[in-house]
């Protein structure tokens, strides 16, 4: 039996999965002004009907035989009614029809993503438990402005696409509310292409939550349910200068840091229970986690994120990330995410070729493809493209409570050029190698956060000397709080892995970095990247025997903390893990359970932890001149530097005394600028650290012995290996 109402061509296309206006057909429709004709598909039936708020039945007829039915019906206003479905086995349920629900985003929620200013999009696209006319259930949203076709799939409709095709909103967006539905939903979008032919089985690219690799789906998820208790911590974050105050980073795989019983992951509330009482007992401030968006590939450790707005499921459900923040907060320990807005992988489910089109990347593989990590790159020229990555920025922010974010790979994105060959890039319009787009999208990106989100920070991988990264954007600055210092961390590595007798040649990758230093607000980062990919530990890249290479790891240690400069390190560098990092296996926890060598050096690094909290000299003055001073930066022979840290209280100073060689420098001057009683403070060359015990008897005094341009100086033991801390006790 057909319908006189509809044209064969429009019922083909409505059963076969073709028809992209399905409100067309389905739902309600007024014959005149006493009847309404109601059609519904449903492949699984043997029967429909409906019945009406007045629970009147109406059998409804098969109009064609893939399961399209209709019946006609009295008018009432506003129409409301259900569905009874029968199936072929017998059984029978009642449910609301989603083709009666009229379309719930506003016309400025489509303006706004399509200018790009719409910074709460993630509450409007993607999956949400909303109540339309009374009933509870969920509105899919998603942009696929080249579709043909969309449509919710997911267990409740069979995975058949041809069940709930969504509608079109001006022509971008795709909406449809979907009655009785609850969290927990796993779904996708079926998306048929107007090129091509295309069809594809899409995850939500808005989905607050997925399944867990090799699954794909995603997952209907409602964040509301989580109570937070942090709000202590939130309320002083807003009023904090992060600039002036300590910031000790340990950075963190959550999945390897520790392991369970058969190489299992902890999960996020393990984690809280175990990782932040580690942290704050070494007395770090911040916990840096690589990403922990949503992504299928273990080995990408996260930085080929297949689901942005999704923690991912390895270690639990979002509630329970969220709990693991809170926790941090309560500890008083800031939280930053690493965040890739630089990249995605080429996955058929995810961004890649979305809707048949390159959406979210760039058509010519010369500016879309990534020639290093087979990876597309994202069109920052497109508005929606644009919107997608600074409100997922925000939702980080704001509906997890994320402190600050790091962003990733930061040179690939704004050089065009970035590992590419002549001929294998294109100039941008006024023939420069600048990636005009990238460069406009990280300048607004670093103004929406600082703007939105009071006491928020951002932090950029920049790899080069591309000028003014930290510094604000009416500036002509990127806008970043802080920069990685990739250079310090280079000429570092590179001196402190050469013989101790050949460092004397090799002095100025020592003193190079306080030439720069206050160009940037710098983060001096030693980080995963120098324990990976055959570069080994950075226990195992210091030179000398088994004691020289724990002592040179100290004086790192205790030189990166007495550098301007924020800290970072990576795990299991604290205690001198040997061997390389690998993100399929715990650290090697057992080093500090055995051997005293690793529970010294993991003492020493706690204790500058500490130290470096009580001694503003090592952090108010981070970014200006003033913070730091040269005493002797020329002794190449003897590699000892020695130099002064000061406080915004001019008289709070400490002086540093480095010796980067195994022979102890007794006797050795050092120009001060005040009288006094020189207290040595630390010493990374004490026993309890598992240094020789070489030191200056807790304190050395000052004499009339002008030296170092000083009218003051000391005369003390710097030890083989070490880094000496001195704080001056003037004279009453």
């Amino acid at each position: 039996m057909t319908t006189t109402h509809l044209h064969p061509d429009a019922i083909a296309a409505l059963v076969h999965g073709d028809h992209g206006a399905p409100f067309d057909i389905l739902g309600p429709h007024p014959v005149d002004d006493q009847t309404v004709i109601i059609r519904a598909f449903r492949p699984t039936a043997r029967e429909l009907a409906v019945i009406t708020e007045q629970h009147t039945r109406y059998p409804m007829t098969r109009i064609h035989e893939y399961g399209l039915f209709e019946v006609e019906v009295p008018i009432t206003k506003p129409i409301i009614y259900q569905l009874e479905e029968t199936t072929f086995e017998g059984n029978s349920f009642i449910f609301d029809d989603p083709y009666r629900f009229p379309p719930s985003l506003g016309d400025l929620d489509l303006y706004l993503h399509s200018e790009g200013r719409h910074l709460e999009i993630y509450k409007k696209l993607g999956a949400h438990l909303i109540e339309q006319n009374g009933v509870k259930g969920v509105r899919f949203a998603v942009w696929a402005p080249n579709a043909k076709r969309v449509s919710v799939i997911g267990n409740f409709n069979n995975w058949d696409g041809r069940v709930h095709p969504m509608q079109t909103r001006g022509g971008a967006i795709w909406e449809l509310f979907i009655p009785n539905l609850q969290a927990g939903e796993i779904y996708k979008y079926e998306i048929l292409s107007c090129f091509h032919d295309y069809r594809a089985e899409k995850a939500d690219p808005y989905a607050f939550g997925s399944e867990l690799r090799p699954l794909t789906a995603s997952i209907v998820t409602d964040l509301s349910t989580y109570e937070w208790n942090d709000s202590e911590w939130m309320n002083t974050r807003t009023h904090r200068d992060i600039l002036t105050e300590p910031m000790s980073i340990y950075e963190v795989h959550l999945g390897s840091w520790k392991r369970k019983e058969g190489n299992q992951w902890l999960t996020y509330r393990e984690l809280a229970d175990e990782l932040i009482p580690y942290v704050k007992d070494m007395g770090y401030t911040h916990i840096e986690l690589m990403p922990i968006a949503e992504h299928p590939f273990d080995g990408s450790w996260g930085y080929q994120v297949t689901g942005y707005y999704a923690p991912t499921r390895r270690y639990g459900v979002p509630q329970d990330f969220m709990y693991f923040v809170d926790q941090c907060h309560q500890n008083d320990i800031g939280v930053i995410l690493d965040w890739v807005p630089a990249h995605f992988p080429k996955d058929g489910y995810a961004l890649s070729y979305f809707d048949g089109t390159h959406l979210y990347e760039h058509a010519d593989p010369r500016q879309g493809e990534h020639p290093d990590w087979g990876t597309y790159i994202f069109n920052y020229g497109r508005n929606e493209v644009r919107n997608f990555l600074l409100a997922n920025a925000l939702f980080w922010l704001k509906e997890y409570h994320i402190d600050g974010l790091r962003v990733d790979a930061v040179s690939s994105m704004i050089y065009l050029d970035f590992s590419r060959k002549e001929g294998e890039w294109v100039p941008n319009e006024y023939g420069g190698n600048e990636n005009l787009a990238a460069i406009s999208f990280l300048k607004e990106f670093n103004e929406i956060v600082h703007r939105e989100v009071q006491g928020a920070f951002t932090i950029a991988e920049e790899s080069t000397a591309w000028p003014m990264v930290s510094r604000p954007t009416y500036l002509g600055g990127l806008g970043f709080t802080f920069k990685w210092n990739m250079g310090w961390m280079h000429d570092t590595l590179l001196y402190f892995q050469k013989d101790p007798i050949y460092r004397r040649y090799h002095h100025n990758n020592i003193t190079f970095s306080l030439a720069y230093a206050f160009s940037e607000n710098f983060i001096l980062s030693l980080s995963h990247d120098e324990v990976v990919h055959g570069k080994g530990s950075l226990i195992g890249k210091m030179a000398g025997d088994w004691w020289q290479k724990f002592a040179s790891l100290r004086a790192l240690y205790g030189y990166q903390y007495t550098h301007p400069g924020k800290k970072l390190l990576f795990m299991g560098q604290e205690f001198g893990q040997w061997s390389e990092w690998s993100e399929a296996r715990s650290l090697d926890w057992h080093l500090t359970e055995n051997f005293q060598t690793h529970q010294q050096l993991q003492r020493w690094v706690k204790d500058l932890n500490t130290f470096y909290q009580t001694q503003p000299a090592l952090y108010e003055q981070d970014f200006t001149h003033e913070g730091f001073r040269w005493i002797e930066a020329n002794d190449a022979d003897q590699s000892v530097f020695t130099y002064m840290r000061f406080a915004k209280d001019p008289n709070d100073f400490l002086v540093i005394a480095c010796n980067f060689t195994p022979v102890p420098r007794h006797h050795y001057r050092v120009g001060v600028p005040k009288r006094g009683r020189y207290i040595e403070l630390l010493n990374s060359d004490s026993e309890i650290y598992g240094g020789g015990n070489l030191g200056n008897l807790g304190s050395v005094y000052s004499t009339d012995h002008h030296w170092h341009g000083y009218e003051q100086s000391i005369v003390i033991t710097v030890p083989p290996l070490a880094v000496v801390i001195l704080r001056c006790e003037p004279y009453v």
